[in-house]
């Protein structure tokens, strides 16, 4: 089926953007009612977001992104032509009915799917060009390690031994001085090195080195290691977004005051001052910062380290009620921020889901009749209220109905008196089209046999904008989207329906469950009779979806009216080029035969 899987990536990462600067400016504006520490907990709800949209379907229920594929069936006409095996019948049937035809006019997406592809390419370079600066980082660590040297300072390590205890450690750390490192590193998930920079270390005070190295022992204990491949990761995948990378800065400015505010809680009141001391006393030395994106370091920019010092020296114990209600307010931010995961997933594919929830439902393997396409079938037993369905996750993704709809316009048409049951001729305005059967006046049969897209259009331009929204809104036809425009809302546009919901709607249409004048009803049935067969009726629409002159969907609905039992069915196709409402058909007619239903 037509895919731009990256431009959705790029609205889905948009909305990611947004709900990032609402985390910010809700931690600024309640920052008074929220700890330092839960102020940078609050940026784990926005890495959880950043997952979403990888999520495969089956775990969120939501569109597939795996549409896009790097492996598609070539198709031509003789291998369609090799799917099907039919009877004399069910040929006899297809030939015979303009039903079955496909009358499709191609429509032109703006972005075409090449353009999409292109741009698949370039983030997947901008993806490879990260992860190979990362591993790159990490062949620089290694030269590290081997370049690491003893303290040779027994006051100092005997401090950090303490100071490891007392933070409920006890890991094996490697302790050491490096002229490969201008400011001090923590790195290394199993082994964790504490990495000093030989050049400066002779120039600060030992009490310095030691908050130094407690700071760094905090990050530890922070599992901030861990948090910056996590981070590192969502880099390399929204590398094109500078907001992200913005709010990443932001994030590591949040953890490195956590980091402090978790040293000032170790040590005694009197030495806050020495503490912040150690920092602008390191910053004097060196404002260069580590740039190992895998390592933390106590070091940061001018802007970074004045908000550290600030926070530092206006710091005071948090008080128990503090903590409740910071615990409360990333609760509330945690539910609003993830009440808008549909959101998120979904961006462009909007209510593209039907929630389906019926319990007379079995699942069957159908695959042999769509060779070659990716589709889904959905029959219902109305006598014995059961629906048997092929595909289970195509079955409720909402899809383009194309010339289905015609079916509701035409009901819609004479409801509205726009047409009568007397005379339901609208007069061709002498625009050539590229078939012949449309180029002259037409009726409701005529128009729905030869799927004339202009009747209908005429229709729906007559009734307008509004009317028509109704209506659709009244039998709750799929997404009810309108933004396609009058003229194009429902060809590979805005308006979209499921497999099931087509069904249900034919169940509903048949039922007059929605009490339309019976007369109208009668009208509609009779211009969608395909062939009658041993008594037993079969009627039905096809649709054709053509973008940039391929058929990409595929559909074909209706139902049998067998004795005194009548089956609804929808089958949907999608193909790069061959699907067709014509090749939807004729799977239909393999399965509805099998099946001994027609």
């Amino acid at each position: 089926m037509y895919n731009l899987f990256f431009i959705h990536f790029l609205l889905s990462t948009f909305i990611l953007s947004i709900l990032g600067i609402f985390i910010l400016l809700f931690k600024r504006i309640l920052k008074k009612h929220i700890s330092i520490q839960w102020q940078y907990n609050i940026w784990f709800l926005f890495l959880i977001i950043l997952v979403i949209p990888f999520i495969p379907n089956k775990f969120f229920n939501w569109i597939n992104i795996n549409n896009f594929s790097f492996y598609k069936v070539a198709l031509n006409n003789d291998n369609i032509k090799n799917i099907f095996t039919f009877n004399h019948t069910a040929n006899s049937i297809i030939q015979n009915s303009n039903g079955f035809q496909d009358f499709t006019i191609s429509v032109n997406h703006s972005i075409p799917e090449y353009l999409n592809t292109f741009f698949m390419v370039i983030w997947i370079l901008g993806v490879l060009v990260l992860i190979i600066t990362s591993l790159f980082c990490n062949h620089k660590l290694s030269h590290i390690k081997k370049s690491i040297h003893p303290l040779e300072d027994q006051k100092i390590e005997k401090a950090f031994e303490e100071f490891a205890n007392d933070i409920g450690t006890n890991r094996k750390f490697i302790l050491g001085k490096s002229s490969l490192v201008e400011a001090p590193i923590t790195f290394g998930l199993f082994i964790p090195h504490i990495v000093l920079p030989a050049n400066i270390i002779n120039q600060l005070s030992e009490n310095d080195i030691k908050y130094i190295l407690l700071h760094e022992l905090n990050h530890y204990k922070n599992k901030d290691i861990l948090v910056n491949y996590i981070m590192l990761i969502f880099q390399a995948l929204y590398w094109f977004n500078p907001f992200i990378w913005f709010l990443f800065n932001e994030m590591r400015i949040d953890r490195e005051i956590a980091c402090d505010i978790s040293v000032l809680k170790m040590i005694d009141k009197s030495c806050y001052i020495d503490y912040g001391n150690a920092i602008i006393n390191f910053a004097y030395k060196t404002l260069k910062v580590s740039s190992l994106a895998i390592s933390s370091s106590i070091g940061g920019s001018k802007h970074q380290l004045k908000k550290r010092i600030q926070e530092i020296s206006n710091f005071t114990k948090e008080s128990k009620a503090l903590n409740i209600k910071s615990i409360l307010i990333f609760m509330f931010i945690g539910c609003l921020i993830l009440s808008q995961t549909p959101i998120i997933s979904a961006a462009a594919y909007r209510n593209n889901l039907y929630d389906f929830k019926e319990d007379s439902v079995s699942y069957e393997n159908l695959g042999s009749y769509f060779n070659g396409f990716d589709g889904s079938f959905v029959l219902y037993n109305l006598k014995s209220n059961q629906y048997s369905i092929y595909n289970k996750n195509k079955s409720v993704l909402r899809v383009s109905p194309d010339s289905t709809y015609k079916i509701f316009s035409g009901l819609f048409g004479l409801e509205s008196g726009i047409i009568q049951i007397k005379d339901t001729n609208i007069n061709w305005t002498g625009i050539n089209y590229p078939y012949v059967t449309w180029n002259k006046n037409q009726n409701l049969y005529s128009a729905m046999q030869n799927s004339v897209n202009w009747y209908f259009q005429s229709l729906d331009e007559q009734l307008g904008m509004k009317n028509l929204q109704t209506h659709f809104r009244q039998i709750h036809y799929g997404n009810c989207n309108f933004s396609g425009g009058i003229s194009n809302y429902w060809i590979e546009s805005s308006l979209k329906i499921s497999p099931i919901e087509q069904v249900q709607l034919l169940k509903n249409f048949y039922t007059n469950k929605y009490k339309f004048k019976e007369e109208n009803i009668k009208a509609i049935k009779n211009a969608i009779k395909i062939s009658e067969k041993d008594k037993n009726v079969l009627s039905g629409k096809t649709g054709t979806g053509t973008v940039n002159g391929k058929n990409i969907n595929g559909w074909f609905i209706g139902y049998v009216e067998k004795n005194d039992n009548i089956y609804f069915f929808a089958t949907n196709i999608q193909n790069n080029n061959y699907a067709s409402g014509s090749n939807a058909s004729k799977i239909t007619l393999a399965i509805l035969k099998d099946k001994n239903i027609y």
